[in-house]
């Protein structure tokens, strides 16, 4: 579907609330609805998600193209919903059934590759050609983006580095990286599992018999608190060992972090310090010193709202 005034809505379904936002041709939002999840109701899902892209053009006056962003992914093969962690999707023809009740072709994607496509359009990636896109919230996924496309792969999974193993284990004093906790996919040591908040709230408690959220670990590591900093020391390794790894395969123009931990200021400014101690690429002048290399690390300009903004960009410019 094409509209003439290049209308687009995106629909962000999340686990307790469907947030939907209209933006005009040059980003500009329009129009926003919030309504609660129907909780394991799937037709109820998606008559919530139509109501709202209805209201959305009953307000804006027009019709839109339609992109959404789900907890899961299409599985190419059968275009069911799979690797969902909301499991009323799971096994169920989203797509198919939205594009019915929408009366139009509805674009889906994984809300990852969403936050990767929003910041690579308008935000704080605009302009790069080799985007990758990192939620670090309560769990850890991602997103590539090439050129304005998001590049997803036969197996529609490309940019889920959070269940690669975390490279270059070791042993600590108070635990080994290897084999690493237990991963809700099956296998242990996954990324995932060390750089996801509740992975960094483990490691703070095993290391200091005290459970404290994260957002409150990244607090006192600000405030100089000296085991808070060490935690917050040792996600800033972790997370370098990880990108190092993105890097060695894609190679991005810029790294945009998103999701609660993406906050943490001293990540952008410990983390590309540090990832030249493990990216290959890495230079150094004669006498040992390392020189940084072109990728850059960038908080997010849109934050929370690059899910929904980019289900709006699964519509591309062009269209």
């Amino acid at each position: 579907m094409t509209t003439s005034t290049g209308l687009r809505i995106g629909i962000d379904l999340g686990g307790t609330k469907i947030e939907g936002l209209a933006i005009a041709r040059d980003g500009r939002g329009l129009a926003r609805r919030r309504t609660p999840t129907p909780q394991g109701d799937y037709d109820g899902t998606v008559r919530a998600i139509a109501e709202t892209v209805h209201a959305i053009e009953s307000e804006i006056g027009d019709t839109a193209t339609v992109g959404v962003g789900i907890p899961g992914t299409i599985a190419p093969r059968t275009d069911l919903v799979k690797n969902a962690n909301s499991i009323c999707l799971i096994g169920r023809p989203l797509g198919r059934d939205l594009s019915e009740a929408l009366s139009r072709p509805v674009r889906i994607a994984n809300d990852a590759d969403c936050f990767a496509l929003s910041e690579a359009t308008d935000g704080a990636a605009a302009g790069a050609h080799s985007v990758f896109g990192v939620i670090l919230g309560t769990g850890c996924g991602g997103g590539l983006v090439y050129d304005g496309r998001l590049i997803q792969g036969p197996n529609a999974i490309a940019g889920e580095w959070g269940h690669n193993p975390l490279p270059w284990p070791r042993a600590l004093d108070y635990m080994d990286e290897r084999p690493g906790p237990q991963c809700y996919c099956g296998k242990q040591g996954c990324i995932e599992t060390f750089l996801a908040g509740p992975g960094l709230a483990r490691d703070h408690l095993a290391a200091t018999g005290r459970d404290v959220p994260p957002a409150d670990i990244v607090a006192a590591a600000d405030r100089g608190d000296k085991a808070a900093r060490a935690t917050m020391d040792r996600y800033v390794d972790r997370l370098a060992r990880s990108l190092a790894g993105v890097i060695h395969i894609f190679d991005p123009e810029v790294i945009v972090l998103g999701g609660g931990l993406s906050q943490a200021a001293l990540l952008y400014r410990e983390v590309p310090v540090r990832w030249l101690d493990y990216v290959f690429a890495a230079d150094a002048r004669p006498g040992g010193e390392r020189l940084p290399i072109e990728t850059r690390l960038l908080p997010p300009r849109f934050g929370d709202a690059s899910g929904v903004r980019g289900a709006a960009w699964l519509w591309p410019a062009d269209r």
